[in-house]
């Protein structure tokens, strides 16, 4: 098998992660096992906050907090970004990340009479993952929340971005196959850095059906996806593993969502911001199809995280949009490649490393996760 083709002239940040756009730390809270498979995933921004803006373009939302950033108020700045499992229940790690960021001396507008007491801005948004490990009840709460934004607070500057099954990722399934948590990133020609982090546990497919390849593979940068295309004989046996691993019971086939974060340092005014939102649902909508579903919340957050980048104002906007598109498709490619087979109460999660093992060859880490029993 010889290399699949790649393009060039994507050139990806130090750590191709969202973590390369300065300011911006990630923090993940992962619960497996006991009936959990879950978690949150907390983006950090500086204690002055972000110009943010969200789009949604999913049937099935499960969001906080969105109608802040409506661009008929005018815009908003965000202090953190929730991504988390649980559906709506899992909304409830946000009240813990408010929590912390409040403890923590962040937020915009004093609350009360007590001028040092702040009320940070954290929109969240969820995908569903409910009883994936095999306890319904078994969701993110404040407490976790609490503990990603703590981790991402920890981490240092420019740190890499653990991805795969982690925090918002670990219960996420896309099309019967093991979703995850995946991050990219792109320097532009005028310094301006692009960062996008996303949550996959979408009801379409990321993989192209004639090749078996990730739909976005050619999206990549050179060397950035190293995977061989897979033989005939290898991707007709995926196919029936993967129908096979699709009739596992009760859990996989209920709501889904593509959930997750674009920022920049380039200086954007809200409406930019917005439109750097949109970008990303057309960068979902090269690696995924279908997209935008009746049962899909697909959703992504942008953020403009100016004065920390040299250079940032140099490179126009349409190029910036441009980036974001490609680095947000690139960032699910990641998360599938990272996502690891899952064995739970009610069947096998498997992964596209299970799927394709020759064309993953090449690729680094583990390829399962421990077992995941029920209580």
């Amino acid at each position: 098998m010889s290399p699949a083709p790649v393009p060039r002239g994507t050139v990806p940040g130090r750590r191709n992660a969202i973590t390369d756009v300065p300011g911006v730390r990630v923090g993940h809270a992962t619960r497996v096992g006991d009936g959990f498979l879950t978690g949150t995933t907390v983006v950090l921004l500086p204690p002055s906050g972000a110009t943010a803006a969200v789009d949604v373009a999913g049937g099935g939302p499960a969001t906080r907090d969105t109608a802040a950033l409506d661009l008929r108020s005018g815009g908003a700045n965000a202090h953190a970004v929730v991504l988390t499992g649980g559906s709506a229940y899992g909304l409830a790690a946000a009240g813990g990340v408010l929590e912390w960021l409040a403890a923590d001396g962040r937020g915009a507008q004093p609350v009360g009479e007590a001028p040092e007491i702040l009320l940070p801005l954290v929109p969240a948004a969820a995908l569903f993952d409910l009883g994936r490990g095999g306890v319904f009840a078994a969701r993110p709460d404040a407490a976790v929340g609490r503990e990603a934004v703590r981790a991402a607070a920890n981490s240092p500057a420019f740190a890499p971005v653990a991805q795969g099954c982690v925090g918002a990722g670990t219960g996420a399934v896309t099309a019967g196959m093991k979703g995850g948590i995946g991050t990219a990133s792109t320097v532009l020609a005028g310094g301006t850095v692009v960062g996008a982090l996303v949550a996959v546990n979408a009801h379409g497919s990321t993989l192209d059906p004639a090749s078996g390849l990730p739909r976005a593979f050619h999206v990549g940068a050179e060397g950035e996806f190293p995977l061989t295309t897979p033989s005939g004989a290898e991707h007709a046996a995926a196919q029936h593993l993967l129908a096979e691993s699709g009739r596992a019971p009760t859990g996989l086939e209920l709501p889904n969502t593509v959930i997750g974060v674009l920022t920049t340092d380039a200086p954007l005014d809200p409406a930019a911001v917005h439109r750097l939102a949109v970008a990303g649902q057309r960068g979902m909508a090269r690696a995924v199809s279908p997209v935008h579903t009746r049962t899909d919340g697909d959703t992504i957050f942008a953020l403009s995280v100016a004065g920390t980048g040299a250079g940032a104002a140099r490179d126009p906007v349409p190029a910036v949009l441009a980036a974001a598109e490609d680095a947000f498709a690139r960032a699910i490619v990641h998360a599938v490649l990272r996502a690891v087979s899952v064995v739970t109460p009610f069947g096998r999660l498997v992964s596209y490393r299970e799927l394709y093992p020759r064309a993953c060859a090449a690729l680094p880490g583990p390829r399962t996760l421990p077992g995941v029993g029920s209580r």
